[in-house]
């Protein structure tokens, strides 16, 4: 159940982290969830694992949009050569 859990906010946080970052219309489902996922690992490593992979709170969910966010600003950095 909590494979399911994960995959369901974690595609809503890269959902909401495609829109702030202006790529929603470039990414897919699939591409979401993903970032949502990957964008938590990423937060995991440097706050130090207070993400929706370890627990369900408010801060977990804040830490893996910020680093949904993060993880977007970089790949747009090699893409376009901007953050935005």
């Amino acid at each position: 159940m909590g494979i399911i859990i994960l995959i369901i906010v974690g595609g809503i946080i890269g959902w909401l982290a495609s829109i702030v970052m202006r790529t929603d219309a470039q990414q897919g489902i699939l591409l979401n969830v993903v970032v949502g996922i990957v964008g938590a690992l990423l937060a995991g490593l440097v706050v130090g694992g207070n993400t929706i992979m370890n627990g369900f709170s408010l801060s977990a969910l804040l830490f893996s949009f910020l680093g949904a966010v993060v993880l977007l600003a970089i790949v747009n950095l090699f893409r376009r050569g901007s953050v935005r």
